[in-house]
């Protein structure tokens, strides 16, 4: 007994001269508060999926998917040329084996990407150095499209890399094996610059909120700042130490994140800063797979997630501004691989259930489309406006020939901020704008359930025309057989009535 109160006596001893020597020292666990600390990723159910989808088995890096709020394009698995689907958001289940397609590419389709202003125009990059605008009739394809509303060459190779920019209609980027990134201006049907600053080819493509910087990864294992409309090179990184695969802008941070592979081969995750690409803020390695780790950010909830091609986890953090920059939150867990993920614009979001991100998972060996909601836990049943601001909306703030004539501050090119559009009443729009093409570049396209009038100029148009005849002659054969079959009953019919009328 006398040894237990003597070695109490000391401890309390030890702690009363810590306390007074050290009073900065908290004894209380820290914990960090956050609205996001408690997200959580729920998969949907059967009835939301789509299913029996031929998803490509191309191993380009990239998703081979683009969401918007009404449609959902895939790219598929073809002989010959290159193809994807288009579907509605609302119509899932299980899809025809017959569904239309948009299948105008002589070469596989590497790159899909929605317009960010118009809802029914798509643009896709192929292997035969093209890149094609569609325009997707209301309610979606009712014959295979074939013809575009715009193609554009100017690639000397494939065509890898495609991306939008994110405040100005009109304007569409494009980079390809020629390690060269064409500007395209869709008003005039044509390239308006180059940027040819990179020795290999480009990797991945970011644009900051504004659309007056351009991020690119390389296969050089350089990193670059480019200011677009000049082509300058702003900041330039060489990642000896950490292989850049694909970069985000974080909003309006000024920051910059990079996934890729650390000397070791181990995956990692590094913060920049914009203004000075001498060394990383931070490295942080991820694990020891092999598989492309995919960012995404979203601006509003200062949230990114990391998503590894052939895993089937997300993890995801909060990103701040001081020490720890990257605050890890939790992670997503799924048993099925995902080839690649496509991501729900915020005015396609369930703002009632609280939904915050939503990601379209490409599971390949089951030929399915899972979607994967980021849920904020929340008891109200009211809006939520902590963790909906306001966001960028669906209306262009600039036009393409405003962009291409804007003025420079220094050397950093001056752009319109996005229009904000808030989530409270939900999502709609006042006006839905028509994309205009040139009139030289005009196509004949397939409208409205009318067969084409362009006759077949290849091999493989001319095949699949002759397979559409050969499914509409069935079809037309079996509405026969059955209308035989009707006439003969009501031939009965009709006998048996005038044997009953005979007999009264």
């Amino acid at each position: 007994a006398w040894e237990d109160s003597q070695g109490l006596l000391l401890f309390t001893v030890s702690l009363i001269l810590f306390t007074v020597l050290c009073p900065q020292i908290s004894w209380r666990p820290t914990c960090r508060s956050s609205k996001f600390r408690n997200v959580y990723g729920k998969a949907g159910n059967r009835e939301q999926c789509f299913d029996g989808i031929p998803i490509t088995r191309n191993v380009h890096d990239n998703h081979f998917c683009a969401v918007n709020a009404k449609f959902l394009a895939i790219v598929t698995e073809t002989a010959g040329g290159g193809s994807f689907l288009v579907i509605p958001v609302n119509k899932a289940g299980r899809i025809d084996p017959h569904q239309p397609k948009v299948c105008g590419h002589q070469g596989g389709v590497l790159d899909i990407k929605w317009n960010p202003f118009i809802d029914n125009i798509i643009a896709s990059c192929s292997e035969d150095c093209s890149v094609r605008i569609w325009e997707i009739p209301e309610g979606g394809l009712r014959r295979n499209m074939s013809e575009a509303v715009l193609e554009l060459y100017g690639h000397s190779r494939r065509v890898g890399l495609i991306e939008w920019h994110p405040t100005c209609s009109g304007i569409l980027f494009s980079a390809g094996y020629d390690f060269k990134i064409l500007i395209w201006n869709l008003e005039v049907g044509g390239p308006v610059k180059m940027i040819d600053c990179h020795s290999d080819v480009v990797l991945c493509m970011s644009f900051n909120t504004d659309g007056s910087l351009l991020a690119t990864s390389c296969k050089d294992k350089h990193l670059r700042v480019i200011e677009p409309r000049s082509g300058k090179v702003l900041q330039e990184a060489d990642c000896k130490s950490h292989r850049v695969n694909r970069v985000v802008f974080l909003g309006n941070m000024k920051r910059l994140v990079t996934t890729g592979v650390s000397r070791w081969n181990t995956r990692q995750v590094a913060l920049w800063d914009q203004e000075d690409l001498s060394m990383p803020i931070i490295e942080e390695e991820i694990d020891g797979l092999s598989g492309l780790l995919f960012p995404f950010y979203d601006s509003d909830t200062h949230m990114l997630y990391l998503a590894g091609k052939g895993d089937g986890n997300i993890r995801y953090y909060e990103v701040g501004t001081e020490k720890p920059y990257l605050q890890y939150l939790m992670e997503f867990r799924s048993p099925a691989p995902q080839k690649g993920l496509g991501v729900m614009p915020k005015h396609g979001l369930d703002v009632a259930a609280c939904e915050v991100f939503r990601f379209y998972k490409l599971v390949t060996l089951r030929g399915l489309i899972e979607p994967i909601s980021m849920i904020v836990p929340r008891r109200s049943e009211t809006y939520q406006e902590d963790i909906y601001p306001m966001t960028a909306g669906t209306e262009p703030a600039l036009t393409a020939d405003e962009w291409l004539s804007g003025m420079d501050r220094g050397d950093v090119c001056v752009c319109a901020e996005p229009v904000l559009m808030s989530l409270k009443s939900g999502y709609k729009r006042p006006c839905q704008k028509a994309f205009k093409a040139p009139v030289r570049e005009r196509k004949t396209m397939v409208m409205n359930g009318l067969l084409e009038s362009i006759p077949p100029k290849t091999e493989n148009e001319l095949m699949r025309t002759f397979f559409r005849q050969q499914d509409e002659l069935k079809r037309l054969r079996e509405e026969l057989v059955q209308k035989d079959v009707r006439l003969q009953q009501l031939e009965l019919e009709l006998n048996n009535l005038r044997n009953n009328s005979n007999k009264l």
